[in-house]
């Protein structure tokens, strides 16, 4: 969620010149696929760190797992600045290690045997990156609840899991499962990912929560949540049987949270219609009190809307139906499905978690309030959009595209549901979508692929014109008697995207305009009736 602009709008004018500037070769030892990284695979992070709130230091160990792919004996792990590795174990020896930045050459001595498993330890300290304005600018939020008692919570999406524990820090190699080992002082709880599967008693006015994920979880998706939290639980009957809900809050909010929570019930039965079973009954569902806006922590939803309508008390549609729910509940839970389960392999291809989770909120206001609630809603979101850089951002350095990959991409997909014309299509793309890269790390040219096969026409003018270029396509009309002439201007090649116009009394019906004049019959009673449907984000100009 870390793009959302209507409120930070500072913020990302600044992302946006920053996203123009010059890469450095930090970025791409981060944004890319290195020699270092290209010959393992990772296939289970066992994460131990201890939390300290009194100096705000993280020390610990990571026991990380891999395959290799083919024998090498270099291996990158990324952990940022101010922290440091300590040491590195492999086979009870110590390697050697180098640093660049934030990248770490690890010097491995022991036979890497292709396809075989290997574990390397990482043992790391220091007092990670406290975060400014978590989280858009993120790092470790170290705060205080109103009872003035350590609340501490990690969000790092864009700035990278790395920021506070080692691992290979990029979004196409996700572990296939992991644990996440916390020791706070035992006046406090950790609230991680997947399910508790032990507390201990260290005896030493520490206490050690381990929680084990199941599924296959990015690595910006890891969360610490520490404070002194309750338990809310629930169960949900849906499409994979019974899910596990849990509300962890601060313990005074918990009559609240009982109440304002009851949402989640209706949003789970609205997003398994449109997408399919929720990714991760294995693993639950939670959502975790955090002290700041909220993240999409797989399993782990962190919220942080003070309980509130809207986004912070705002409707970012201004069509009055954004003050019916709570954003955060909504948005972010969205992004089990697209986010967590289907991932971008590249972060500048962060249209495919935001722009889809976008287009949730709309589908769950159609399913409470109606379609034209729905399509209120997006349609208002279009005073957000920026249109300054293109939706998809720069490859292999780290860096996402236009914050518009939320308000312009869900009226992208909005208008595709509007040319194939059939919501039971429409809504077996989205379910075959998750099924389809259940879990799986994709690319922006799987995705598109997939939809335009699942609707029977090539999409690719309408990807290019709306994520690759930050012009809007016009529409040029003009009416000579009984005869519709039209045609798009548009800076994409034979642009060729079809559109609903009212050519008679009877609705609206989808006209095919290219980029040389067309004609089609009218029977309206007056030029002044003819109507561009205003569910396509278009410009609409009338010629002589």
């Amino acid at each position: 969620m870390r793009g959302i602009t209507i409120l930070c709008v500072a913020l990302l004018t600044a992302f946006s010149a920053e996203a123009q500037q010059p890469f450095t070769k930090a970025d791409t030892l981060r944004g890319t696929i290195t020699p270092q990284r290209a010959w393992w695979d990772v296939i289970t992070y066992d994460l131990h760190v201890r939390v300290n709130p009194e100096d705000s230091t993280f020390s610990g160990h990571n026991n990380i797992t891999y395959k290799i792919l083919k024998p090498d004996s270099v291996l990158q792990i990324d952990l940022q600045e101010p922290m440091v590795i300590d040491s590195v174990i492999q086979d009870r020896k110590a390697l050697a290690f180098t640093r660049e930045g934030n990248a770490w050459m690890i010097k491995v001595t022991s036979p890497q045997l292709r396809q075989k498993s290997k574990v390397i330890t990482v043992f790391y300290s220091g007092k990670p990156r406290r975060a400014k304005n978590a989280p858009w600018d993120g790092g470790v939020v170290w705060a205080k609840d109103s009872l003035q008692r350590p609340w501490i919570a990690t969000a790092v999406q864009g700035l990278g899991a790395s920021a506070w524990w080692p691992n290979k820090d990029h979004q196409s190699d996700e572990p296939e499962n992991m644990y996440i080992n916390v020791t706070v002082p035992s006046d406090l709880a950790d609230i991680s990912n997947g399910r508790l599967k032990k507390k201990t008693e260290n005896g030493d006015g520490t206490t050690t929560y381990t929680w084990y994920v199941s599924n296959p979880i990015n690595n910006y998706d890891v969360a610490l949540n520490i404070g002194h939290y309750t338990e809310i639980k629930d169960t949900y009957s849906g499409e994979g049987g019974k899910l596990d809900l849990a509300y962890w809050v601060l313990d005074y909010n918990e009559e609240k949270a009982r109440e304002h929570f009851k949402v989640v019930k209706p949003m789970l039965k609205c997003f398994e219609y449109w997408f399919g079973k929720y990714p991760f009954y294995k693993d639950s569902y939670k959502l975790v009190e955090v002290p700041f806006l909220g993240m999409e922590h797989q399993s782990a939803v962190a919220y942080g809307n003070k309980y509130q309508m809207g986004y912070s008390g705002k409707d970012l549609s201004g069509s009055g139906w954004g003050l019916k729910w709570d954003f955060l509940v909504i948005h972010e839970s969205g992004h089990e499905w697209f986010g967590n389960s289907i991932t971008s392999k590249d972060i500048a291809d962060m249209w495919i978690h935001e722009s889809f989770t976008n287009y949730s909120e709309t589908l769950f206001t159609e399913c409470q309030y109606g379609q034209k609630a729905g399509q209120a809603y997006v349609t208002g979101t279009r005073q957000n959009i920026r249109n300054d850089i293109p939706v998809i951002g720069p490859y292999g350095v780290n860096t996402e595209g236009s914050g518009d990959m939320y308000y312009k991409g869900g009226n992208m997909i909005h208008m595709i549901r509007q040319i194939m014309n059939n919501d039971e299509s429409f809504r077996q793309m989205l379910r075959g979508l998750n099924k389809t890269f259940y879990h799986k790390t994709v690319t922006t040219q799987e995705v598109e692929r997939y939809m335009s096969q699942a609707a029977g026409f090539d999409m690719g003018r309408i990807f290019d014109q709306y994520l690759r270029r930050t012009t809007i396509p016009t529409l040029e009309y003009r009416i000579v008697g009984q005869q519709l002439q039209y045609r798009w201007v548009s800076d994409v090649k034979d642009f060729n995207m079809p559109v609903k116009v009212k050519l008679n009394e009877s609705g609206y019906k989808l006209i095919y305009p290219g980029t040389t004049w067309r004609t089609a019959s009218i029977s309206l009673p007056g030029k002044q009736s003819f109507e561009v449907d205003k569910n396509f984000y278009i410009n609409v100009k009338e010629t002589k």
